[in-house]
């Protein structure tokens, strides 16, 4: 059995795949523990499996040894010397958590992803795999030599480009707060306190302004409304810098829970306001991953693509 891992910001994902399927899985509250190596303790300890190698994606970028890595969003550092002589593990393998989430669309799962613009997919043309959740991950698939490779990278870390007056002034106010403003500090949950803060003076924690959009409130859905515009604009440029004909992937907790407020048409019509290739981007097929594990399922495939 391997240990395959999500380690987001907030929650970590842990499981043990037999190359076909998931065993064992258990989500944990960041906030909870110390520290990863006390995180993954607890679980070993509960399953009393010691794995034989495996693959943990981590919400940040990796060393280049390969070996250890930082996460973006919370101030813990995982280092696999360390992990493998404390828990007797071995062969194990670090890559980015969007490395695994894009991988994770190859999977076929029983929660099949929702469609919000049927395009004209390409078979086997690049994909761009895009999510919001703590932070802003970004990833693309290309086919090599009969199988999907993963292109990692920071893409949340780009510079914000604002596209009317709302988000010029939303952009400056961010400024005095962050200096360089990147697009993390819009399309992500702080992101979306911070526009309603914004638009309104008020201090809503995310899952609150998403709820109160749910539920109709006015203000909660004109920010809802500018993040969805924001992150549909960005989408977009990422699709047509990368040529993804073979569809744009949003993964991250973000739209899979607010599905009805993403069907509004905020983010296709940023999506497509691409001027000369407008009509470029409308063949450009989207759709919403629901697929709560699919760190996890995107983690064992590469650690099995890793074995051949």
């Amino acid at each position: 059995m391997k240990l395959v891992g999500d380690i987001g910001g907030t929650r970590s994902r842990l499981a043990l795949s037999d190359g076909k399927a998931l065993h064992q899985v258990d989500v944990f509250a960041n906030d909870d523990h110390a520290d990863f190596a006390t995180l993954l303790g607890a679980y070993l300890a509960r399953t009393g499996v010691r794995p034989d190698g495996g693959c943990l994606a981590v919400a940040g970028p990796i060393a280049d040894d390969r070996r250890s890595a930082t996460l973006t969003n919370r101030g813990w550092s995982i280092a696999l010397p360390s992990l493998e002589a404390r828990f007797g593990l071995s062969d194990l393998r670090l890559v980015n958590d969007f490395a695994a989430a894009a991988m994770g669309v190859t999977v076929d799962t029983d929660d099949d992803p929702l469609c919000i613009q049927v395009g004209m997919p390409v078979a086997d043309a690049q994909r761009l795999v895009i999510g919001a959740g703590t932070g802003l991950g970004v990833a693309s698939l290309i086919q090599l030599n009969g199988s999907w490779q993963v292109l990692p990278g920071e893409g949340g870390h780009i510079g914000f480009a604002p596209q009317d007056e709302t988000q010029d002034g939303l952009c400056r106010w961010l400024r005095a707060q962050h200096g360089r403003v990147i697009i993390e500090h819009v399309v992500s949950g702080s992101g979306l306190a911070a526009i309603h803060d914004y638009l309104h003076g008020r201090k809503l924690t995310p899952a609150e302004v998403a709820q109160n959009a749910q539920q109709g409130d006015i203000q909660a859905l004109a920010s809802f409304d500018l993040f969805a515009s924001v992150y549909g604009a960005v989408a977009g440029d990422y699709a047509l810098a990368r040529m993804a004909r073979g569809g744009v992937f949003l993964a991250g907790g973000i739209a899979a829970a607010n599905i009805e407020l993403m069907q509004r048409d905020a983010f296709t019509k940023a999506f497509n306001a691409k001027g000369v290739h407008t009509k470029l981007a409308e063949r450009m097929p989207i759709q919403i991953v629901t697929e709560p594990l699919l760190g996890l399922h995107g983690a064992a495939a590469l650690s099995a693509q890793a074995a051949k």
